[in-house]
Protein backbone atom coordinates (compact mmCIF):
# COMPACT_ATOMS: atom_id res chain seq x y z
CA UNK A 1 0.00 0.00 0.00
CA UNK A 2 3.18 1.86 0.75
CA UNK A 3 4.61 1.73 -2.21
CA UNK A 4 1.18 1.78 -4.62
CA UNK A 5 0.80 5.30 -2.83
CA UNK A 6 4.34 6.50 -3.07
CA UNK A 7 3.83 5.46 -6.73
CA UNK A 8 0.63 7.10 -7.25
CA UNK A 9 2.03 10.70 -5.32
CA UNK A 10 5.39 10.55 -8.20
CA UNK A 11 2.89 10.35 -11.06
CA UNK A 12 0.50 13.59 -9.38
CA UNK A 13 3.73 15.34 -9.02
CA UNK A 14 4.93 14.62 -12.60
CA UNK A 15 1.69 15.47 -13.69
CA UNK A 16 1.80 18.94 -12.19
CA UNK A 17 5.09 19.58 -13.23
CA UNK A 18 4.32 18.53 -16.66
CA UNK A 19 1.80 20.87 -16.41
CA UNK A 20 3.68 24.05 -15.31
CA UNK A 21 6.29 23.86 -17.98
CA UNK A 22 3.61 22.94 -20.54
CA UNK A 23 3.77 25.74 -23.14
CA UNK A 24 2.11 27.21 -25.72
CA UNK A 25 2.57 27.41 -30.13
CA UNK A 26 1.30 30.36 -32.10
CA UNK A 27 0.20 28.01 -35.05
CA UNK A 28 -1.81 30.94 -37.17
CA UNK A 29 -2.62 34.45 -37.20
CA UNK A 30 -3.53 35.93 -33.43
CA UNK A 31 -2.61 32.68 -32.15
CA UNK A 32 -4.56 29.55 -31.51
CA UNK A 33 -8.54 30.46 -32.40
CA UNK A 34 -7.47 33.63 -33.70
CA UNK A 35 -7.97 35.11 -30.37
CA UNK A 36 -5.03 37.73 -29.94
CA UNK A 37 -4.54 35.79 -26.53
CA UNK A 38 -1.59 34.69 -24.90
CA UNK A 39 -2.26 32.01 -21.74
CA UNK A 40 1.56 30.89 -21.15
CA UNK A 41 2.61 31.99 -17.16
CA UNK A 42 6.34 32.40 -16.15
CA UNK A 43 6.10 35.24 -18.10
CA UNK A 44 8.44 38.49 -17.35
CA UNK A 45 6.90 41.38 -15.19
CA UNK A 46 8.94 43.82 -16.61
CA UNK A 47 11.75 44.64 -18.87
CA UNK A 48 15.38 44.36 -18.24
CA UNK A 49 17.45 47.88 -18.40
CA UNK A 50 19.71 46.44 -20.99
CA UNK A 51 16.14 45.22 -23.00
CA UNK A 52 15.44 41.69 -23.95
CA UNK A 53 17.93 38.32 -24.59
CA UNK A 54 17.25 37.86 -28.16
CA UNK A 55 18.37 34.25 -28.66
CA UNK A 56 18.47 34.31 -32.22
CA UNK A 57 18.72 36.88 -35.07
CA UNK A 58 17.92 35.22 -39.41
CA UNK A 59 17.75 37.35 -42.53
CA UNK A 60 14.28 37.72 -44.47
CA UNK A 61 13.04 39.71 -47.47
CA UNK A 62 10.48 41.70 -47.57
CA UNK A 63 6.41 40.94 -45.75
CA UNK A 64 3.91 41.97 -43.95
CA UNK A 65 3.29 39.03 -42.85
CA UNK A 66 3.16 37.64 -39.12
CA UNK A 67 5.08 34.27 -38.04
CA UNK A 68 3.63 31.43 -36.83
CA UNK A 69 5.08 29.04 -34.42
CA UNK A 70 4.34 24.93 -34.10
CA UNK A 71 6.28 21.94 -32.72
CA UNK A 72 9.69 23.59 -32.73
CA UNK A 73 9.47 25.08 -35.93
CA UNK A 74 8.97 28.77 -37.15
CA UNK A 75 7.00 29.75 -40.63
CA UNK A 76 7.50 32.72 -42.05
CA UNK A 77 6.94 34.27 -45.41
CA UNK A 78 8.62 37.15 -47.36
CA UNK A 79 9.08 38.52 -50.94
CA UNK A 80 12.60 40.10 -53.49
CA UNK A 81 11.74 41.98 -56.32
CA UNK A 82 13.06 40.88 -59.67
CA UNK A 83 11.85 43.52 -61.79
CA UNK A 84 9.16 45.87 -61.66
CA UNK A 85 6.32 44.06 -59.58
CA UNK A 86 7.72 40.97 -60.16
CA UNK A 87 9.55 38.66 -58.16
CA UNK A 88 9.76 35.92 -55.73
CA UNK A 89 7.80 35.04 -52.99
CA UNK A 90 9.02 32.63 -50.14
CA UNK A 91 7.82 30.22 -47.16
CA UNK A 92 10.50 29.71 -44.70
CA UNK A 93 11.07 27.24 -42.12
CA UNK A 94 13.32 28.20 -38.96
CA UNK A 95 14.57 25.75 -36.14
CA UNK A 96 12.66 27.26 -33.25
CA UNK A 97 15.60 27.14 -30.69
CA UNK A 98 18.17 28.56 -33.30
CA UNK A 99 17.00 30.41 -36.01
CA UNK A 100 18.58 28.18 -38.56
CA UNK A 101 16.69 27.91 -41.76
CA UNK A 102 15.29 24.25 -42.46
CA UNK A 103 13.72 24.71 -45.93
CA UNK A 104 12.50 27.07 -48.17
CA UNK A 105 10.01 26.74 -50.94
CA UNK A 106 9.32 29.89 -53.23
CA UNK A 107 7.22 30.86 -56.50
CA UNK A 108 7.00 33.47 -58.84
CA UNK A 109 4.57 36.23 -57.75
CA UNK A 110 3.45 39.31 -60.13
CA UNK A 111 2.26 42.52 -57.77
CA UNK A 112 1.13 44.37 -60.64
CA UNK A 113 -2.18 46.62 -59.89
CA UNK A 114 -1.52 45.77 -56.07
CA UNK A 115 -0.94 48.88 -54.06
CA UNK A 116 1.02 48.22 -50.82
CA UNK A 117 3.64 45.53 -53.00
CA UNK A 118 5.75 44.92 -49.66
CA UNK A 119 5.28 41.15 -49.61
CA UNK A 120 2.82 38.77 -48.86
CA UNK A 121 0.38 39.78 -45.90
CA UNK A 122 -1.17 36.25 -44.53
CA UNK A 123 0.40 34.77 -41.89
CA UNK A 124 1.23 30.91 -42.27
CA UNK A 125 -1.20 28.72 -40.96
CA UNK A 126 0.00 25.24 -39.35
CA UNK A 127 -2.19 22.06 -38.76
CA UNK A 128 -0.29 18.65 -37.97
CA UNK A 129 2.28 17.97 -40.77
CA UNK A 130 0.81 20.75 -42.77
CA UNK A 131 1.45 24.45 -42.94
CA UNK A 132 -0.52 26.17 -45.42
CA UNK A 133 0.96 29.28 -47.02
CA UNK A 134 -0.52 32.45 -49.17
CA UNK A 135 1.21 34.84 -51.10
CA UNK A 136 -0.44 38.55 -51.82
CA UNK A 137 -0.92 37.35 -55.70
CA UNK A 138 -3.50 34.62 -54.60
CA UNK A 139 -1.03 31.72 -54.48
CA UNK A 140 -2.55 29.26 -51.85
CA UNK A 141 0.36 26.40 -50.87
CA UNK A 142 -0.51 23.51 -48.48
CA UNK A 143 3.57 22.52 -47.50
CA UNK A 144 5.05 19.74 -45.36
CA UNK A 145 5.79 20.94 -42.37
CA UNK A 146 9.63 18.53 -41.83
CA UNK A 147 10.63 18.89 -45.83
CA UNK A 148 8.58 22.21 -47.56
CA UNK A 149 7.39 19.57 -49.96
CA UNK A 150 4.36 21.22 -52.36
CA UNK A 151 1.24 18.52 -51.24
CA UNK A 152 -1.21 20.70 -53.40
CA UNK A 153 -1.61 24.05 -54.50
CA UNK A 154 -4.06 27.00 -55.81
CA UNK A 155 -4.01 29.70 -57.53
CA UNK A 156 -7.17 32.73 -57.18
CA UNK A 157 -6.38 34.17 -60.16
CA UNK A 158 -6.07 31.26 -62.91
CA UNK A 159 -8.34 29.04 -60.86
CA UNK A 160 -10.98 31.27 -59.86
CA UNK A 161 -10.77 34.58 -61.70
CA UNK A 162 -10.11 36.55 -58.20
CA UNK A 163 -9.55 40.00 -58.37
CA UNK A 164 -6.70 41.26 -56.33
CA UNK A 165 -8.20 44.39 -55.06
CA UNK A 166 -6.47 47.04 -53.47
CA UNK A 167 -4.47 45.22 -51.26
CA UNK A 168 -3.60 42.61 -52.53
CA UNK A 169 -4.90 38.62 -50.98
CA UNK A 170 -4.65 39.15 -47.05
CA UNK A 171 -6.85 36.64 -45.72
CA UNK A 172 -5.05 33.99 -44.04
CA UNK A 173 -6.26 30.29 -44.42
CA UNK A 174 -8.24 28.95 -41.69
CA UNK A 175 -8.52 25.28 -40.76
CA UNK A 176 -12.16 23.67 -39.72
CA UNK A 177 -11.96 19.91 -39.34
CA UNK A 178 -11.50 18.13 -42.70
CA UNK A 179 -11.85 22.10 -44.13
CA UNK A 180 -9.68 24.53 -44.60
CA UNK A 181 -11.65 27.94 -45.32
CA UNK A 182 -10.15 30.94 -47.64
CA UNK A 183 -10.88 33.92 -48.60
CA UNK A 184 -10.93 33.59 -52.39
CA UNK A 185 -12.72 36.66 -54.14
CA UNK A 186 -13.31 34.53 -57.08
CA UNK A 187 -15.99 33.35 -59.38
CA UNK A 188 -18.69 32.60 -59.98
CA UNK A 189 -20.39 33.13 -56.45
CA UNK A 190 -16.86 32.16 -54.75
CA UNK A 191 -15.88 34.52 -52.47
CA UNK A 192 -15.80 32.32 -49.72
CA UNK A 193 -13.78 28.78 -50.24
CA UNK A 194 -13.59 25.46 -48.33
CA UNK A 195 -11.49 23.16 -49.99
CA UNK A 196 -10.34 19.28 -48.34
CA UNK A 197 -7.48 20.50 -46.18
CA UNK A 198 -5.67 17.40 -47.25
CA UNK A 199 -6.37 17.20 -51.05
CA UNK A 200 -6.98 20.68 -52.34
CA UNK A 201 -10.39 19.23 -53.07
CA UNK A 202 -13.12 22.13 -53.27
CA UNK A 203 -15.42 21.24 -51.03
CA UNK A 204 -18.00 24.08 -51.27
CA UNK A 205 -17.91 27.82 -52.64
CA UNK A 206 -19.83 30.65 -50.77
CA UNK A 207 -21.29 34.33 -51.61
CA UNK A 208 -21.36 36.52 -55.03
CA UNK A 209 -18.35 38.46 -55.93
CA UNK A 210 -20.33 41.50 -56.36
CA UNK A 211 -18.04 43.34 -54.41
CA UNK A 212 -14.15 43.25 -53.54
CA UNK A 213 -13.02 40.26 -50.92
CA UNK A 214 -11.10 42.43 -48.49
CA UNK A 215 -8.68 42.30 -46.77
CA UNK A 216 -10.28 40.50 -42.97
CA UNK A 217 -9.41 37.54 -41.75
CA UNK A 218 -12.29 34.89 -41.57
CA UNK A 219 -12.75 33.36 -37.80
CA UNK A 220 -15.10 30.91 -36.25
CA UNK A 221 -17.39 31.84 -33.46
CA UNK A 222 -19.99 30.21 -31.48
CA UNK A 223 -23.35 31.78 -30.33
CA UNK A 224 -26.72 31.11 -30.87
CA UNK A 225 -26.40 27.51 -30.32
CA UNK A 226 -24.22 27.42 -33.42
CA UNK A 227 -20.53 27.38 -34.95
CA UNK A 228 -20.60 30.60 -37.34
CA UNK A 229 -17.87 31.27 -39.76
CA UNK A 230 -17.41 34.94 -39.95
CA UNK A 231 -16.73 37.00 -43.20
CA UNK A 232 -16.50 40.43 -43.33
CA UNK A 233 -16.01 41.97 -47.12
CA UNK A 234 -16.75 45.75 -48.15
CA UNK A 235 -20.38 45.26 -48.42
CA UNK A 236 -21.58 43.60 -45.33
CA UNK A 237 -20.76 40.96 -42.38
CA UNK A 238 -22.06 37.73 -43.15
CA UNK A 239 -22.34 34.91 -40.86
CA UNK A 240 -21.95 31.34 -42.68
CA UNK A 241 -22.58 27.60 -41.79
CA UNK A 242 -18.56 26.41 -41.81
CA UNK A 243 -19.43 22.98 -42.80
CA UNK A 244 -21.53 23.78 -45.74
CA UNK A 245 -21.20 27.37 -46.38
CA UNK A 246 -25.27 28.15 -45.95
CA UNK A 247 -25.59 31.80 -45.44
CA UNK A 248 -26.99 31.83 -41.50
CA UNK A 249 -27.39 36.14 -41.59
CA UNK A 250 -25.99 39.32 -43.14
CA UNK A 251 -25.82 42.95 -41.94
CA UNK A 252 -24.55 45.45 -44.53
CA UNK A 253 -21.93 47.99 -43.84
CA UNK A 254 -20.47 49.41 -46.42
CA UNK A 255 -16.65 50.65 -46.54
CA UNK A 256 -14.53 52.58 -48.46
CA UNK A 257 -10.99 51.49 -49.77
CA UNK A 258 -11.69 47.85 -49.08
CA UNK A 259 -10.64 48.33 -45.76
CA UNK A 260 -11.54 45.55 -43.76
CA UNK A 261 -9.58 44.52 -41.43
CA UNK A 262 -9.99 44.75 -37.26
CA UNK A 263 -12.93 42.15 -36.24
CA UNK A 264 -13.48 40.96 -32.79
CA UNK A 265 -15.99 38.84 -31.05
CA UNK A 266 -16.36 38.53 -27.18
CA UNK A 267 -19.74 36.53 -26.13
CA UNK A 268 -22.88 37.99 -27.97
CA UNK A 269 -20.67 40.94 -29.33
CA UNK A 270 -19.28 41.00 -32.87
CA UNK A 271 -17.41 44.03 -33.42
CA UNK A 272 -15.66 45.36 -37.16
CA UNK A 273 -14.05 48.76 -37.03
CA UNK A 274 -13.20 50.55 -40.13
CA UNK A 275 -10.28 53.61 -41.06
CA UNK A 276 -13.14 56.09 -42.85
CA UNK A 277 -16.17 53.83 -41.85
CA UNK A 278 -15.46 53.91 -37.63
CA UNK A 279 -17.48 50.83 -35.76
CA UNK A 280 -20.30 48.89 -36.33
CA UNK A 281 -20.96 46.72 -33.32
CA UNK A 282 -23.57 43.41 -33.86
CA UNK A 283 -25.61 42.34 -30.82
CA UNK A 284 -26.13 37.96 -31.78
CA UNK A 285 -28.82 36.42 -30.60
CA UNK A 286 -28.51 33.70 -28.20
CA UNK A 287 -30.86 31.03 -29.22
CA UNK A 288 -30.42 30.93 -32.85
CA UNK A 289 -27.86 32.15 -35.82
CA UNK A 290 -29.10 35.33 -36.11
CA UNK A 291 -27.62 39.48 -35.41
CA UNK A 292 -28.82 42.83 -35.07
CA UNK A 293 -27.14 46.22 -34.76
CA UNK A 294 -26.44 47.50 -31.43
CA UNK A 295 -24.61 50.75 -32.42
CA UNK A 296 -23.07 52.20 -35.33
CA UNK A 297 -20.18 55.16 -35.50
CA UNK A 298 -21.69 58.39 -36.95
CA UNK A 299 -18.29 59.75 -38.54
CA UNK A 300 -17.12 58.98 -41.87
CA UNK A 301 -13.95 61.65 -41.47
CA UNK A 302 -10.53 59.35 -40.78
CA UNK A 303 -9.59 63.42 -38.73
CA UNK A 304 -13.47 64.20 -36.49
CA UNK A 305 -13.61 60.66 -35.43
CA UNK A 306 -16.21 59.78 -33.13
CA UNK A 307 -15.77 56.24 -31.81
CA UNK A 308 -12.98 53.91 -32.89
CA UNK A 309 -11.73 54.19 -36.58
CA UNK A 310 -9.46 51.14 -36.22
CA UNK A 311 -7.15 50.44 -39.18
CA UNK A 312 -4.41 47.89 -38.92
CA UNK A 313 -5.11 46.80 -34.82
CA UNK A 314 -7.79 44.02 -33.87
CA UNK A 315 -9.39 45.72 -30.57
CA UNK A 316 -10.10 44.18 -27.74
CA UNK A 317 -13.52 43.66 -25.64
CA UNK A 318 -13.10 43.32 -21.88
CA UNK A 319 -16.20 42.91 -19.81
CA UNK A 320 -18.32 46.10 -20.86
CA UNK A 321 -15.24 48.08 -22.75
CA UNK A 322 -13.49 48.04 -26.05
CA UNK A 323 -10.03 49.28 -25.77
CA UNK A 324 -8.34 49.93 -29.62
CA UNK A 325 -5.92 52.14 -31.83
CA UNK A 326 -7.88 54.68 -33.52
CA UNK A 327 -6.91 56.35 -36.96
CA UNK A 328 -3.93 58.56 -35.88
CA UNK A 329 -2.80 56.46 -33.35
CA UNK A 330 -5.24 57.53 -30.67
CA UNK A 331 -5.86 54.47 -28.12
CA UNK A 332 -9.21 54.83 -27.27
CA UNK A 333 -11.65 53.19 -24.77
CA UNK A 334 -15.70 52.83 -25.92
CA UNK A 335 -18.35 51.55 -23.23
CA UNK A 336 -19.12 48.40 -25.04
CA UNK A 337 -22.82 48.93 -24.87
CA UNK A 338 -22.93 52.42 -26.28
CA UNK A 339 -20.29 52.89 -28.35
CA UNK A 340 -19.27 55.83 -26.42
CA UNK A 341 -16.04 57.56 -25.72
CA UNK A 342 -14.57 56.80 -21.68
CA UNK A 343 -10.82 58.46 -22.78
CA UNK A 344 -8.38 58.35 -25.04
CA UNK A 345 -4.16 58.47 -24.78
CA UNK A 346 -1.12 58.93 -27.44
CA UNK A 347 1.17 57.40 -25.33
CA UNK A 348 1.19 53.98 -26.84
CA UNK A 349 2.19 54.78 -30.50
CA UNK A 350 3.58 58.52 -29.31
CA UNK A 351 2.97 60.16 -32.80
CA UNK A 352 -0.34 61.43 -33.58
CA UNK A 353 0.19 59.73 -37.42
CA UNK A 354 -1.90 58.40 -40.25
CA UNK A 355 -2.34 54.78 -39.49
CA UNK A 356 -0.02 54.90 -36.77
CA UNK A 357 -0.66 51.33 -34.85
CA UNK A 358 0.43 48.75 -32.06
CA UNK A 359 -0.79 45.08 -31.87
CA UNK A 360 -2.56 44.14 -29.20
CA UNK A 361 -2.56 40.99 -27.44
CA UNK A 362 -3.40 39.88 -24.08
CA UNK A 363 -1.52 37.31 -21.59
CA UNK A 364 -3.48 37.52 -17.75
CA UNK A 365 -4.91 40.85 -16.81
CA UNK A 366 -2.28 42.68 -18.84
CA UNK A 367 -1.19 43.37 -22.63
CA UNK A 368 1.81 43.64 -24.86
CA UNK A 369 1.38 46.32 -27.56
CA UNK A 370 4.06 46.11 -30.28
CA UNK A 371 3.72 49.71 -31.74
CA UNK A 372 4.84 50.38 -35.30
CA UNK A 373 8.25 52.71 -33.83
CA UNK A 374 9.27 49.10 -33.24
CA UNK A 375 8.93 48.90 -29.59
CA UNK A 376 7.24 46.76 -27.27
CA UNK A 377 5.02 47.68 -24.62
CA UNK A 378 3.60 46.38 -21.11
CA UNK A 379 0.18 47.88 -20.16
CA UNK A 380 -2.98 47.45 -18.29
CA UNK A 381 -6.11 48.74 -19.36
CA UNK A 382 -8.58 50.08 -17.49
CA UNK A 383 -12.19 52.43 -17.81
CA UNK A 384 -9.58 54.61 -15.20
CA UNK A 385 -7.36 54.65 -18.43
CA UNK A 386 -3.88 52.95 -19.64
CA UNK A 387 -1.38 52.24 -17.11
CA UNK A 388 1.74 51.54 -18.63
CA UNK A 389 3.99 49.19 -16.52
CA UNK A 390 6.99 49.53 -19.60
CA UNK A 391 8.40 49.29 -22.69
CA UNK A 392 11.67 48.61 -24.73
CA UNK A 393 13.07 48.67 -28.13
CA UNK A 394 12.40 45.34 -29.70
CA UNK A 395 13.51 45.92 -33.95
CA UNK A 396 13.82 48.40 -36.49
CA UNK A 397 11.17 49.68 -38.38
CA UNK A 398 12.16 49.29 -42.26
CA UNK A 399 8.73 49.50 -44.25
CA UNK A 400 7.71 52.54 -45.61
CA UNK A 401 4.23 53.82 -44.62
CA UNK A 402 3.66 56.07 -47.71
CA UNK A 403 3.29 58.99 -45.20
CA UNK A 404 5.27 61.31 -43.28
CA UNK A 405 6.83 60.14 -40.11
CA UNK A 406 9.21 60.96 -37.65
CA UNK A 407 10.74 57.58 -37.85
CA UNK A 408 10.10 57.89 -41.54
CA UNK A 409 10.00 53.88 -41.48
CA UNK A 410 7.01 51.44 -39.81
CA UNK A 411 6.71 48.22 -38.51
CA UNK A 412 3.04 46.72 -38.88
CA UNK A 413 3.87 43.31 -38.76
CA UNK A 414 1.71 40.72 -36.71
CA UNK A 415 4.22 39.06 -33.70
CA UNK A 416 3.94 35.58 -32.19
CA UNK A 417 4.46 34.65 -28.91
CA UNK A 418 5.23 30.96 -28.18
CA UNK A 419 6.86 29.36 -25.60
CA UNK A 420 8.13 31.94 -23.91
CA UNK A 421 9.42 33.81 -26.27
CA UNK A 422 8.14 36.60 -28.92
CA UNK A 423 9.22 35.90 -32.49
CA UNK A 424 8.63 39.49 -34.63
CA UNK A 425 9.95 40.48 -38.20
CA UNK A 426 10.60 43.50 -39.91
CA UNK A 427 11.91 43.68 -43.79
CA UNK A 428 15.62 42.44 -42.88
CA UNK A 429 15.39 40.36 -40.49
CA UNK A 430 13.38 37.33 -38.05
CA UNK A 431 14.18 37.48 -34.35
CA UNK A 432 13.54 35.71 -31.52
CA UNK A 433 13.67 37.20 -27.73
CA UNK A 434 12.78 35.24 -24.31
CA UNK A 435 10.11 37.02 -22.25
CA UNK A 436 10.28 34.45 -19.78
CA UNK A 437 10.90 35.16 -16.18
CA UNK A 438 13.95 33.95 -15.91
CA UNK A 439 15.16 35.55 -19.10
CA UNK A 440 16.29 32.22 -21.04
Amino acid sequence: MMMRANLVGALVCLTIGAASIHADDWPEWRGKGRLGVWNETGILEKFPEKGLNVLWRTPVKEGYSGPAVADGRVFVTDFSRIKGPRGIERALCLDEKTGRVLWTQEWQADYGGIGWENGPHATPTVDGDRVYVLGSAGVLLALNVKTGEIVWRKDYVKDYGADLGTWGISGAPLVDGDRLICLVGGEPDAKVVAFDKMTGKEIWRALPSNSPAGVSQPIIISAGGTRQLIIWHPAAVVSLDPATGKLHWEQPFKVSSEMTIPMVHSGLQLLVSSFYDGPLMLSLDDKQPASRVLWKGKSSSEVLTDGLHATIVTPVIQGDYIYGICSYGQLRCLNAKTGERVWETQAVTIEKARWASAQIVRNGDRYFLNNDRGELIIARFTPEGYQEVGRTQLLKPTTDPRNRRQLVSVNWMHPAYANKHIYARNDEEIICASLAADGK
